[in-house]
């Protein structure tokens, strides 16, 4: 297929024309991700002037539009997901910037245009987008060597990495030999969300919890993922994946990893990133003895029903996981961790449940609330108020995202995450270490679950998994949320 845009022409400065210095290349421009993520991110980053001046949004895909014709589809989606107020004269401006070029980006011989292209309108600076199916990954890396320069770029890409360790590996050799490891930007829009990264404020900048956050004062941890929703149209990816790959192995364990982290001598993308790596490496292993009491899987109901699932899947809608960190921190604190789809809820939490100083009394809960409300919760005891000496819990209850004025200030995570990518800043992204070491762990874990032939549990669509999950917590525990 041709190479096909409008004529477009470089940013002109006092009728001189200027370099493009920022390119943005999104690769599955015509696809849900673009449309509902990455063009209203993009447009609010020009309203808040994140996006330099001197750049371009070059949207790649194969559907028959031109830039005018793109141009006028992506309106209604910025409108309709923009976080900050729609303006007119705003998306006009926003507008101006974004390029349609259409290929098949599958086609090798394709992207000789493609280099055409980027040479006729002056870009010399990339930053390539893959949001599209990790299959198409490897042909998209292969067909940029005939671009002059991508070599010299930045790509980000969205996760799953790779369908298993061994294709995870393979995508990284070849991703590392073009663009170098410190091109590469593994994104995972959860360590762009805002209360995920407060979890380090919360931790170090307040002594009532940095002094308690260990095994002797605090009796369990709770990370909690759930959807009210099915697979809807993902079946076909979801089948080959399911809840540990799709949920577990990124984004949870990522989150346990911030939680867990020994603070880093030095907020540095290397001190970040060994912290993380030095949970990653303690977590405790399981064996066929173990694996019963650390691993729950469930499907719901319906399941196999669903559009391009098969008929006889075994693929898991739900993971309920116990586990150990064994450093001198956490020894013997239980961590757990529980998503799932056709939940009845829609929640994302942190919940860090403290020891009780005497049995009688409800323990100090602090919870995080990570989406879709963003917040702080804290439950705590006094003595009842009155004649009498019974102790009762109470709260103070922070919700983040209730204030309009917080809603307007605090960037979305693919706001957050592409500023950070421009800038080089490498923080928040997950790096090949961590993702072999998580890919190593959870395929353990669901070898081990296959090989000791343990249930894939059914539950019912609008609760909250099957009831195995609860037996793996401590006596007297319960999932909080």
């Amino acid at each position: 297929m041709k190479g096909r845009t409008a004529k477009a022409h470089s940013t002109t400065n006092g009728g001189k024309q200027m370099k493009i210095d920022t390119n943005i290349t999104i690769f599955g421009g015509t696809g849900d991700l673009t449309f509902r993520k990455l063009l209203p991110a993009l447009y609010t980053m020009v309203l808040t002037g994140k996006l330099p001046n001197a750049s371009r949004i070059v949207i790649i895909g194969r559907r028959d539009y031109d830039s005018g014709s793109y141009r006028r589809a992506a309106r209604d989606w910025v409108e309709k997901f923009t976080r900050l107020p729609f303006k007119e004269d705003s998306f006009l401006q926003f507008a101006e910037k974004l390029y349609y070029y259409q290929m098949n980006f599958s086609d090798i011989n394709a992207y000789q245009g493609l280099d055409a292209y980027y040479r006729e309108q002056d870009i010399g600076s990339h930053i390539f987008y893959y949001a599209v199916a990790p299959r198409f990954f490897s042909v998209i890396t292969q067909g940029l060597k005939e671009v002059k320069g991508s070599e010299n770029g930045k790509v980000i890409l969205e996760k799953p990495f790779g369908e298993n360790l061994a294709s995870a590996a393979a995508l990284n050799k070849e991703l590392e030999a073009h663009f170098g490891a410190r091109g590469i930007y593994r994104i995972d829009h959860y360590l762009g969300k805002e209360m995920v990264r407060n979890i380090q404020a919360i931790r170090f900048a307040n002594p009532i919890f940095t002094d308690v956050w260990n095994s002797r004062y605090i009796e369990s941890v709770q990370i909690s993922a759930l959807e009210d929703m099915g697979v809807e149209t993902r079946g076909g990816y979801y089948d080959a994946s399911g809840a540990l790959k799709d949920m577990v192995q990124n984004h949870l364990l990522q989150i346990l990893s911030i939680m867990a982290m020994e603070e880093p001598g030095e907020m540095t993308p290397k001190g970040l990133h060994d912290a993380q790596l030095d949970v990653f490496t303690s977590l405790r292993q399981a064996d066929e003895e173990s694996i019963s009491d650390m691993l729950v899987l469930g499907q719901y109901d319906g399941y196999r029903q669903e559009p391009l699932v098969k008929p006889d899947s075994k693929t898991e809608t739900f993971a309920a996981l116990k586990l150990f960190i064994d450093n001198t921190r956490w020894k013997g604190t239980p961590f757990y961790i529980r998503t799932g789809k056709k939940t009845g809820m829609r929640e994302i939490e942190l919940s860090v449940i403290f020891r009780r100083p005497y049995a009688q009394v409800e323990p100090n809960v602090l919870i995080i609330k990570i989406q879709p409300t963003e917040g702080v919760y804290l439950q705590f005891n006094i003595k009842r108020p009155g004649d009498t000496d019974d102790i009762i819990p109470t709260k103070m209850d922070f919700c983040q995202n209730c204030n309009l004025v917080h809603q307007l200030n605090t960037p979305e995570a693919y706001e957050r995450l592409i500023t950070a990518c421009i800038k080089g800043e490498s923080s928040w992204f997950s790096q090949w270490d961590q993702i072999e070491l998580c890919w190593n762990y959870v395929s353990r874990l669901k070898k081990l679950y296959s090989d000791t032939d343990l249930p894939l549990y059914s539950y019912v669509p609008g609760t909250p998994g099957p009831g195995e999950a609860e037996r793996m917590l401590g006596q007297g525990e319960h999932w909080l949320l």
